[in-house]
């Protein structure tokens, strides 16, 4: 049975002008809109985000390049131990429940001038980058660093909306947990049915998801009826999304919500991610929000332990 997929309604995700933020002049005002809009479903567009239109144009350019490589040259970086590098089709599943997601991702975390990445956790370790393609390190890593800024202004905006000192989800980042991703769905053919997906439903790991999406479209996020509804692309806007460590720490009043992505196009579909984390032994802990008094849903755990248990869950390389 086909199931209807309706139409994006902007009561459920916002389009927020982070200008304000980012400049400080009123920030409070960008910080509640960001506040309620997290309270919702947690998915909201965003624009004056800071993230280069060249800087887009440039992964994505070296992106199609490297997907279009034959799998053994693919091959050579295949994924790591640390989680980095090429993950091919087959080793990603989402949903306990589901096929296995139809794309190939291009891993990479946070290097200093020097190309030095620290390796001192099972989640972080040495980038690789194909020997064939030697911009897609300089354009990775600038696509890194201002995805990274953008998540970093939320973040503060998520904190003064919630009466936080503005710094206080940032307060244990200076060895962050964070990873970048390139996702890439080819055209998902008719004869796959309808219980094949791009990516299963799902909801994302760790604090916070900057996704650029391209125009081919396909995202389908779920509202609080378990209805499905596209987000689309929208031009010169960014996508960002609560992840279930930051609903953890706010005792689930910040939404993580299910979403997925349906190929049908006939194109190749190429996003591109930045999934926020901090340092990995940052106990994610509602009481440090709400107050020591505070009756939590949740347990505290540390953001390593979090993401090392759902990465066991949904990576095969890992079981």
């Amino acid at each position: 049975m086909n199931e209807i997929v309706k139409k994006l309604d902007f009561n459920k995700i916002p389009i927020i002008d982070l200008k304000n933020l980012r400049n400080g002049k009123n920030k409070f005002n960008v910080a509640k809109e960001l506040h309620d809009a997290s309270k919702n479903l947690g998915f909201i567009y965003v624009k004056n985000h800071g993230i280069q239109v060249q800087t887009i144009e440039n992964i994505r350019h070296d992106a199609f390049k490297f997907f279009r490589k034959d799998d053994n040259v693919k091959a050579e970086i295949k994924i790591s131990n640390k989680h980095r590098g090429w993950l091919g089709y087959g080793q990603a599943k989402m949903d306990d429940g589901a096929k296995p997601d139809l794309k190939e991702s291009f891993i990479w975390g946070f290097q200093d001038q020097n190309g030095t990445s620290l390796d001192d956790h099972p989640l972080r370790g040495k980038n690789l980058w194909p020997r064939s393609l030697p911009s897609l390190e300089r354009n990775a890593m600038n696509f890194f660093n201002e995805a990274d800024l953008l998540a970093k202004d939320l973040l503060k905006g998520f904190a003064i909306g919630l009466n936080l000192n503005e710094n206080f989800f940032l307060k244990t980042s200076s060895k962050p947990l964070s990873r970048a991703s390139l996702v890439y769905y080819p055209s998902q053919p008719e004869s796959m049915g309808e219980d094949q997906y791009g990516v299963s439903s799902h909801t994302d790991f760790g604090v916070l998801t900057v996704l650029c999406q391209d125009e081919v479209g396909g995202l389908q996020v779920q509202d609080i009826n378990g209805e499905w509804f596209y987000a689309p692309p929208i031009e010169n806007t960014i996508l960002v999304n609560v992840a279930d460590l930051l609903s953890r720490w706010t005792d689930g009043e910040y939404k993580s919500t299910p979403h997925r992505v349906v190929n049908k196009s006939n194109k190749e579909r190429l996003s591109l991610v930045l999934a926020f984390d901090p340092n990995p032994e940052t106990m994610i802990d509602a009481k440090e929000v709400f107050g020591n008094n505070y009756k939590s849903k949740f347990k505290p755990i540390s953001c390593g332990d979090y993401l090392i248990w759902r990465f066991g869950k949904a990576f095969s390389y890992r079981k």
